[in-house]
């Protein structure tokens, strides 16, 4: 044994979500994982200071009885379903980062989930592809709208000028008008 401690709280409870009734066991994410999730709060932080919608990263959402979810990183513009003891309704953004571990319930189940409840933005970030789905609710369904990349270099040296022209570097995000992250700064740090 050495000399650093380890501090373990085994009375705590894992961290866990309910979807569609059923539970699900949460795992600890990695580095990269880590290092997006704090990206795009720095990012959504910084534009959204001083406007009325608020970011907010791992806190419980709390959709009805059947589905308490935990996001990487949400946009709730609504103060009144911001509680001490999570977010009480539906947020307006939200962000899944991808793991092994969780892209199907990311992919699948929490997509249904987001749609049901009317999430009006839904962001799929994979840090090992550094893409990112951004889906956007019309008519009640979370439709795809774009798959953003960040191409690595042998692929850019394969393209034409043109196609290189066409590559989208930044999101537009669609609570705002003037509020576009850049791919770049989404994966900053990532290795």
């Amino acid at each position: 044994m050495n000399d650093l401690a380890y501090s373990y709280d085994l009375t705590d409870e894992p961290d866990y979500e309910i979807i569609d009734g059923q539970t699900y066991m949460m795992a600890r994410p990695n580095v990269n994982h880590d290092r997006v999730q704090a990206n795009v709060r720095r990012i959504f932080d910084n534009y959204l200071k001083g406007k009325r919608c608020r970011t907010f990263g791992e806190v419980d959402v709390f959709l009805s009885d059947d589905d308490n979810v935990i996001p990487d990183v949400m946009i709730v513009c609504n103060p009144d379903i911001i509680k001490k003891r999570g977010i009480f309704g539906t947020p307006d953004l939200i962000v899944e980062i991808l793991s092994p571990s969780t892209a199907h319930k990311d992919r699948i189940m929490k997509l249904a989930v987001y749609e049901k409840y009317g999430v009006k933005e839904y962001w799929i970030i994979s840090p090992e592809a550094k893409s990112v789905d951004v889906y956007i609710l019309k008519d009640s369904k979370l439709i795809l709208d774009e798959v953003y990349y960040i191409y690595p270099d042998y692929e850019l040296d394969r393209l034409n000028e043109r196609q290189k022209a066409l590559i989208k570097r930044e999101i537009k995000v669609s609570l705002y008008d003037d509020f576009y992250v850049k791919l770049d700064d989404i994966f900053e740090y990532i290795d």
